[in-house]
């Protein structure tokens, strides 16, 4: 079981790069990060805030393309955050392949209410697009347009605390603590997946680049062979790092090249 970001869109990207990306000869990533454990520790509030992160896209050790996350705030409690990923190197380029994922949340207090998610999906000469609608008057989340045939028609019952793939990221950032054990319900893409994290108990320093940050390390926990984790610093609004490994397939790496905050 992927992460959210896979979760959601990762998810979507992985089996259509797979099928595009022939194994080349590796070359290290002039960013490919370091991590060693730090004696710091970093407790600065969550905030949300408007920002638009720029990632380097690899699958092992190979540059895959570009990825463009992005919150808004569209008015008073209302925001939407979007995710953009850009094959630019090799086949997955070839392929035009390029995947848009929104969600339209409200945040109320501490919590992230998800309104409607979308994503929209191009390879080679095919466009798929689902919209999916939270109708919390009805606790109910239904997705239209293109869904898995196994899955159409599907409605899920919603609980209070229920979130897309992308509003899960920011609810790690929101609620990470060393040593902390978290869980979320995912619901996107007409499915409902328990999902649980666990919190390193020290941060750890990791460098991109020129750049290092004091972080907070989460793991997946409950996905079977399959791994993901994320780095995140609450001086950066966004994850610094994002790794993704599914099942025997290369790690997918997103890594953190440049951001802009409000």
């Amino acid at each position: 079981m992927r992460h959210p970001l896979s979760i959601a869109l990762l998810a979507a990207l992985m089996p259509a790069t797979a099928a595009l990306a022939a194994p080349q000869a590796a070359t290290p990533p002039a960013t490919a990060p370091s991590v060693v454990e730090s004696t710091g520790a970093t407790d600065v509030p969550f905030v949300l805030r408007p920002f638009t992160g720029t990632y380097q896209v690899f699958r092992g050790e190979s540059p895959l393309g570009q990825a463009t996350m992005r919150l808004v705030n569209t008015g008073g409690a209302r925001w939407r955050i979007d995710l953009n990923i850009l094959g630019t190197q090799g086949l997955a380029g070839a392929a035009g392949v390029n995947i848009q994922q929104s969600t339209v949340f409200d945040a109320t207090g501490s919590q992230f209410r998800p309104v409607s998610q979308s994503t929209v999906r191009h390879a080679l000469f095919s466009t798929k697009k689902t919209v999916g609608i939270y109708d919390w008057g009805k606790s109910a989340a239904s997705w239209t347009g293109d869904v898995k045939k196994s899955r159409r028609g599907r409605v899920i019952a919603l609980q209070p605390g229920d979130m897309s793939g992308l509003l899960i990221n920011l609810a790690l950032m929101r609620d990470a603590k060393l040593g902390a054990a978290l869980q979320y319900r995912f619901v996107d893409d007409s499915r409902m997946r328990v999902q649980q994290y666990a919190v390193a108990p020290a941060t750890e320093l990791v460098n991109v680049g020129e750049m290092s940050y004091d972080t907070f390390r989460i793991d997946r926990v409950n996905s079977g062979a399959d791994r993901t984790t994320m780095w995140f610093t609450p001086e950066v609004p966004l994850p610094v790092r994002i790794h993704i490994k599914d099942g025997d397939d290369a790690a997918l790496d997103l890594m953190l090249t440049q951001y802009k905050g409000v």
